[in-house]
């Protein structure tokens, strides 16, 4: 009977924090949306590009002479009927000329999608 009576208890004690743990962790802003963030401004783009190049650079995947380049030129483009920021430098110092402009390109959120240096 004790046996009968202490797994009762410990399933009684296991249900109920499993429905009641959600209702305590769960309050408003918990949710995980997937809705779009909202679009950020040209010059937030263009600093969060910068930001990207300077780290780039930092990490040894660009040659350190793009640490003083600054944007020359942003535009919104579609790309696959999305439309992204695209932010370029250019950077006379580098010799190859199909390599001295790179194009950076963000989400209209911000979020970095990728770069190159063919601009497509």
């Amino acid at each position: 009977m004790k046996k009968i009576l202490a797994a009762s208890l410990v399933l009684f004690i296991f249900s109920t924090t499993t429905i009641i743990s959600p209702l305590v962790f769960a309050g408003p802003g918990s949710d995980h949306s997937h809705a779009p963030s909202a679009p950020i401004l040209e010059a937030e783009a263009l600093k969060t590009a910068s930001g990207i190049l300077t780290n780039r650079v930092k990490k040894g995947k660009m040659d350190t002479s793009w640490g003083t380049v600054k944007p020359e030129k942003i535009i919104q483009k579609t790309f696959k009927s999305e439309p992204e920021w695209v932010i370029t430098f250019n950077n006379p110092k580098v010799e190859n000329k199909d390599k001295q402009t790179l194009y950076i390109f963000l989400s209209l959120s911000g979020h970095f999608l990728g770069a190159n240096f063919s601009g497509n």
